[in-house]
């Protein structure tokens, strides 16, 4: 404790912005967990919800359910389906892709890049710290003309940039592992939960109706028949 109370006064200029790093990578990634488990759904209790609604309300009492959630798949995936379920299920098939390509997926990757970035940075200013250092010990080295036993401490202190650099690093870049693992899971999700919501909207639909004969059809038959015949049996030679 003594030599990192050292390291952080004498090697202030490094130590400090190596600080401030993994303080905003270690708020990053509790922001994106909070995210991640305020977006998450519970299919199992939500699909039969949103199917007594669909059913009992239509499209329209399906709709305002879905956009008074928070969660990711019934506000956004499934609004996007049902905003266009008038159009047909193609229609809403590629709305429902379109908004986990081009919406949804880019904003689970929030702040992915920031960590990942943190982390990288982090090691590497960590090293260039350690080199920095390292050079300033060697040149009092050869200044004073002693041994490398009278700078050990100085060489120790130095080895703190990258011990603190890697600190930083090794959960991000674990954390980013993590999280790109759980957009993978969660874009599966979304697609399933895409198929089902195009079953149920498929069997919500509303039969079409059949083809009824006109009524009195079966009337006028047997008149034209008979006027067939009438006129038939007129055209008929007399013997």
């Amino acid at each position: 404790m003594k030599a990192f109370w050292t390291f952080m006064t004498h090697d202030w200029y490094f130590f400090w912005p190596m600080f401030f790093m993994s303080i905003v990578g270690l708020t990053m990634v509790v922001w994106r967990i909070m995210l991640n488990i305020h977006g998450n759904t519970k299919m199992d209790e939500f699909l039969p919800e949103f199917q007594q609604k669909l059913e009992r309300d239509g499209v329209a009492g399906a709709l305002e359910y879905c956009r008074s959630r928070e969660d990711i798949i019934p506000r956004r995936l499934f609004v996007a389906g049902l905003d266009v379920s008038k159009q047909g299920l193609s229609a809403v098939r590629r709305s429902m892709a379109n908004v986990i390509e081009l919406e949804i997926l880019p904003d689970l990757n929030f702040l992915l890049p920031p960590i990942l970035a943190i982390a990288k940075i982090a090691t590497m200013v960590g090293l260039f710290g350690t080199v920095i250092s390292m050079i300033g010990t060697f040149s009092a080295i050869q200044e004073s003309k002693g041994g490398a036993a009278d700078q050990a401490g100085s060489i120790g202190l130095a080895l703190f940039a990258t011990a603190l650099g890697l600190i930083t690093a090794i959960p991000l870049v674990f954390a980013h592992v993590l999280f790109k693992a759980w957009v993978a899971k969660f874009e599966v999700r979304m697609k399933s939960a895409a198929q089902k919501f195009l079953i149920l909207l498929q069997n919500a639909k509303p039969a079409g109706k059949m083809a009824t004969a006109p009524t009195g059809t079966g009337a006028v038959a047997p008149a034209n028949t008979s006027a067939k015949s009438t006129g038939d049996s007129s055209v008929i030679p007399r013997r």
